[in-house]
């Protein structure tokens, strides 16, 4: 097991509870000015303290990576701020195989209030010690160095969580996926990031030119069917409502098979407060009934999110039995929600008066 942290000391013991069944925990810090440290120390982590300026995610991670021993069959990259489902090891040995250079395994990136998975997708940080080494200065990633065919393995039962601490700034996350893009202008990963960064930032014009740069670039279709989406946002913020439409239908195109663009395009058109469109986009849906294995899922469109603009739709529709369905399951999936149990019982009554 291997990291890289600064100033973490609230997570350390429940990360190092989380990582016990390696066989050696490794972490470079990277000027912490806190206890964590120390703690790690306490808790049987080899810690290593070294500078890395300047700052780069690559260069960190690949210091924090030379650390590990030769001899280290599996290597396993986790941030302080992450979990692992307890018996990863048996379930990470049980799938590698003589010759796996790379494992899978479900990612849940953020959570529900209540603890259940929001944004989930599928992790590779774990890898052969051989042949590997972390490229870009920021969403770094795994680069196989190696002569023979990678061969990459799913490991059932084994799932990282994700917990962070929101109050810590990504700021210098902007920069260095400029920067990125400056070292490796044709890499359609860095250029989606950057455009995904842009809108983040509210920069809705720059995220539109970068995405079309990365159009041009990739031939992934679900992240390319995102790269759309976030168009189609940034054009919503800017006001051009006939162009946001155009850009969500290339989205839905593009990824016929995912979730994700029909209920974004539903809560655009929500707003818009078309009604029919709403009730097409949310069936259909609906009708989706598995989770991309290739892409990240987000998590309003595996929520209560669909049944609810559903529901809502067939109540503007006048289809009271039909809302009475959607809105039955919207608040199965969100039992805790006062506002769709509100939206249930005046549904209940009209469908009542209606029949």
């Amino acid at each position: 097991m291997y990291a890289i942290c600064k100033n973490e000391e609230q997570f350390v013991d429940r990360w190092m509870d989380s990582m016990q069944e390696a066989d050696q925990i490794i972490v470079t810090d990277t000027g912490s000015t806190d206890g964590t440290v120390k703690r790690l120390r306490e808790r049987g982590a080899t810690v290593y303290e070294e500078e890395v300026k300047p700052w780069r995610f690559d260069h960190a991670r690949n210091l924090s990576l030379s650390h590990v021993p030769e001899e280290v069959d599996i290597c396993v990259c986790t941030d302080l701020d992450e979990v692992l489902s307890p018996g990863w090891r048996a379930a990470l040995e049980k799938a590698w195989q003589k010759d796996t250079t790379r494992a899978q395994y479900l990612f849940n990136w953020s959570h529900h209030e209540d603890g259940t998975p929001d944004l989930q997708l599928f992790y590779t940080k774990i890898h052969s010690r051989k042949w590997f080494q972390w490229s870009f200065p920021v969403h770094e990633y795994l680069t196989y160095t190696g002569h023979v065919p990678e061969q990459t393995v799913f490991v059932q039962d084994m799932v990282l969580d994700h917990y962070p601490d929101n109050t810590k700034s990504r700021g210098s996350y902007l920069p260095l996926l400029e920067t990125a893009v400056e070292e490796n202008p044709t890499d359609s990963r860095m250029m989606y990031y950057l455009g995904r960064e842009y809108m983040f930032k509210a920069q809705w014009q720059d995220c539109i030119d970068t995405m079309k740069r990365y159009l041009a670039l990739s031939h992934w279709e679900e992240e390319r069917s995102a790269a759309m989406r976030w168009s189609a946002y940034s054009y919503s913020m800017m006001g051009n409502l006939q162009e946001s439409a155009r850009w969500y239908l290339r989205a839905i195109a593009e990824a016929p098979t995912m979730r994700d663009p029909y209920v974004e395009f539903a809560q655009f058109a929500y707003k818009q407060g078309n009604w029919p469109l709403v009730y097409c986009l949310t069936r259909h849906a609906l009708s989706i009934t598995q989770k991309s294995l290739a892409f990240a899922n987000m998590g309003y469109a595996w929520n209560e999110t669909p049944e609810d603009l559903c529901a809502i739709a067939c109540w503007n529709l006048k289809l009271y039995s039909e809302a009475l369905e959607h809105a039955r399951r919207a608040v199965e999936q969100s039992p805790n929600n006062e506002r769709l149990h509100n939206n249930l019982q005046l549904i209940e009554e009209a469908a009542k008066n209606d029949s």
